[in-house]
């Protein structure tokens, strides 16, 4: 678990960049396959990335491992979501039955989804869950601070706990899931205050809200992050002052993999969220983040334009859960494939281009 700031600090402090002489060497390889330079375009960077990543010209992505969690949110007592609190428990139950949207693409890709809750309101006993609750929701952001920063530190230890214990059972890539009624509205506040950006710019319909709610959702977050502006001053103060339990631990999640040197798919708009503050805290977390999907939400396109970064696929996406990243795992799967199972020039006795 993680206790205390300085746990924090000397975990960011052990990340460092991917290999730089290991992608040159994998990108010399896939420039000497049979096909013209580059014309596997995005394919090519997420097998070199890859192979940076971990250290090695053979790396393998076989064994797959979907990370998602559960919290609830208490600023669902303002009215900014479609659908009641009572919805994530239910889910939960859902995943852990393999009857979920995650659970169906998981299987479809040959990964596996490893269900954590950290934070959901009520007590949940079922087999399969990894029971790991932090506190039984956040409070209510809008009112006050979401959490303590003990709380949000307990909660980043949680993702770790779960990445840690993936990578110790043979997992070779990781994605990040979320399940939390509410939970688009601390992830706006989050990359409203983080990015920054304009809180209507970063705020968007959720599990489709109409106007009126979408409205009183912006005014929300604007009450939040007013209330505790004396409390973002740091992305840790500020994950525990709007964000929520689920959000603090796929940040975890994604620190340990970067610290590990193990690739992670991060999934959408509520992934990215903690994503954005995994990268405010150790900024090298980068280079073993791949980003699955932009979401129909339209803070993730902001959030994208204002990192400078771009993601793999456009599908208009926004159910959350880790489906994107299931979908995603794939074409980082296919890359590793083109480089080492494609024959070179030479192998194959073509004539390279002069």
């Amino acid at each position: 678990m993680l206790n205390t700031e300085e746990e924090l600090r000397l975990l960011c402090a052990a990340i460092v960049p991917a290999d730089k002489e290991i992608l040159a060497q994998a990108q010399a390889r896939l420039d000497n396959l049979t096909k013209p330079r580059g014309s596997l375009g995005k394919l090519e960077l997420l097998a070199a990335r890859t192979c940076a990543m971990r250290r090695s010209l053979a790396a393998r992505v076989e064994k797959k491992v979907i990370l998602t969690f559960a919290g609830d949110h208490g600023v669902v007592a303002e009215g900014i979501s479609a659908f009641p609190q009572e919805v994530t428990p239910q889910m939960v139950l859902n995943f852990l039955a393999g009857g979920a949207g995650v659970n169906v693409l998981a299987r479809h890709v040959g990964a596996e989804v490893k269900v954590i809750d950290v934070g959901v309101a009520v007590p949940l006993e079922a087999e399969g869950l990894i029971r790991r609750k932090v506190r039984p929701g956040t409070a209510n952001m809008a009112r006050g601070a979401a959490m303590s920063i003990a709380e949000a530190l307990a909660a980043i230890g949680v993702g770790m706990e779960a990445a840690r214990d993936a990578i110790a059972e043979g997992a070779e890539i990781l994605g990040t899931g979320d399940m939390g009624i509410g939970n688009t509205t601390p992830s706006a506040a989050l990359f409203a205050a983080l990015l920054p950006a304009r809180v209507a710019d970063v705020t968007g319909r959720g599990t489709g809200v109409d106007d009126a709610t979408l409205a009183r959702k912006i005014k929300v977050i604007e009450q939040a992050l007013a209330i505790n502006k004396e409390q973002l001053s740091s992305p840790l103060a500020t994950l525990a002052a709007v964000g929520g339990l689920e959000i603090a631990a796929i940040c975890g999640a994604i620190l340990e993999a970067a610290r590990s040197r193990v690739p992670i798919v991060v999934d959408g708009f509520i992934s990215s969220a903690g994503a954005l503050v995994a990268l405010r805290l150790a900024p090298a977390v980068l280079d073993y983040c791949f980003f699955s999907h932009m979401s129909a939400e339209q803070g993730h396109r902001i959030f994208f334009e204002k990192m400078g970064l771009s993601p793999l696929l456009h599908l208009d996406l926004r159910l959350g859960e880790g489906t994107g990243a299931a979908l995603s795992m794939n074409l980082v799967e296919a890359g590793l494939k083109i480089m080492n199972e494609m024959a070179t020039f030479g192998e194959a006795g073509v004539s390279e281009a002069p």
